[in-house]
């Protein structure tokens, strides 16, 4: 049986190479685009790019899959993509860009990189995602802080709470929380937000040199070793905090939960801002914005567009202009104002940028500085989606379960090893 990897390059073989920096003046820009934005704050954030694609005169075609995460968009993008009909942009992350790049099925951005000087406004971290062989094969639109609590300060103040600077701090506010009668912890019971959770807390207890020791380097003692054992402990307390109703539940619902006083912190993507400014909610005053503990780590996250291989001169033209419009000084500064990220091109101006944003844009900095910048495991950009898959199989097992942190660290270390 031929490989997935066989199968693409069979397949994209029949499709002809693209060539984004020359296609015809005469063809019309237009663009099926594969995203899962499809939230209050995600969908604002996309059709700002649509409308401004379409003002400089692109056609649209949306092609939205709903499911926080993109794991239901992974599946429809690998069926478009082996029958031969890829999407012309496709919204994609971290080691999926390198994977489907080795699969022959993206297409060559690097002259129109190199006609839009992608080399000096993007970091070098930002780099080594979208290019893969030295080709640009993707741009980034955003960079999203991972490890953030978003609270609300009313809720806390009830209980005379102040967001937690360690996990024992967190522990104990949530234990004060849920004597008041107020749920700690929004949350909802998908593969991909138990994996958010998981990661801030191996960041939290273990540090970045543990973090990317056990997801990128997948060592096995680090995975077995007392601190994971630790991390463990500590999710079994998280699912402690939860409601009884968490299971399913979107994480867009889990931010109304906060937003509401009906729970008193989240731990999610900055994306969960959104939400809260979406709904008219200002930052320091009906919402709080504090990193989870890590002493200074930053777990970090990034939404790129690949543009695959087609053959038509419309389709090229419309991945060119998409392409230009989206590494734009405008779009990267009204996209990321709306999603609650921040740019991923250098030198946006900050002026109207909120305290999150800044903060967040600050900590990247000191923690890029420091080493303590780690790429995200549930998101994938440090871990495969084979890798990423098996660790979220077992942490969600764990969390809906009795299983014991002893016996949890063993089923993790299985399950990476037969993944790989």
């Amino acid at each position: 049986m031929k490989s997935f990897t066989q199968k693409l390059a069979l397949t994209t073989a029949l499709v002809s190479s693209i060539a984004l920096g020359a296609v015809s003046a005469q063809a019309e820009p237009t663009a099926e685009v594969l995203h899962y934005w499809t939230s209050g704050s995600e969908a604002k954030a996309v059709k700002a790019l649509k409308e401004d694609f379409e003002a400089n005169g692109g056609k649209w075609v949306d092609a939205p899959v709903a499911g926080g995460g993109g794991d239901a968009q992974a599946a429809v993008l690998r069926s478009r993509v082996l029958s031969g009909n890829p999407p012309a942009a496709v919204q994609i992350k971290g080691l999926s860009i390198q994977e489907w790049a080795e699969a022959g099925a993206l297409g060559d951005l690097t002259k129109l990189g190199e006609e839009e000087g992608w080399d000096d406004v993007l970091p070098p971290l930002l780099q080594k995602i979208v290019k893969h062989d030295g080709k640009y094969v993707a741009v980034p639109v955003n960079i999203h802080r991972v490890d953030w609590i978003w609270a609300n300060p009313k809720s806390l103040a009830k209980v005379d709470g102040e967001p937690p600077r360690t996990w024992d701090e967190f522990n104990a506010l949530a234990d004060k929380l849920q004597a008041a009668g107020i749920t700690p912890l929004a949350h909802g019971g998908q593969p991909w937000q138990d994996g958010t959770v998981f990661e801030t807390v191996v960041l939290g207890m273990g540090g970045a040199e543990f973090f990317n020791k056990a997801f990128i380097e997948k060592d096995m003692a680090t995975i077995k070793s007392d601190t994971m054992k630790k991390v463990f402990d500590q999710m079994r307390k998280m699912r402690g905090y939860v409601d009884d109703d968490f299971s399913g539940r979107d994480w867009n619902l889990a931010t109304s939960m906060v937003m509401r006083g009906e729970a008193a912190m989240q731990i999610m993507g900055d994306w969960a801002k959104g939400e809260f400014l979406a709904a008219g909610k200002v930052p320091g005053k009906d919402f709080l914005c504090v990193p989870t503990p890590s002493n200074g780590g930053y777990i970090l996250n990034s939404d790129s567009f690949a543009m695959f291989n087609v053959s038509s001169e419309d389709d090229k033209a419309g991945q060119a202009l998409l392409a230009r419009l989206i590494l734009g000084e405008k779009f990267q500064e009204t996209f990321n104002l709306y999603k609650g990220s921040i740019p991923a091109r250098m030198g946006v101006p900050t002026e109207k940028f909120d305290e999150c944003a800044v903060k967040s844009m600050n900590d990247l900095q000191s923690a890029s500085e420091s080493g303590a910048l780690v790429g995200s495991m549930a998101h994938e950009i440090a871990a495969s989606g084979a890798i990423r898959g098996a660790i979220l199989d077992v942490v969600t097992e764990h969390f809906n379960s009795d299983m014991t942190s002893d016996v949890a660290v063993e089923r993790l270390a299985e399950a990476i090893e037969l993944a790989e």
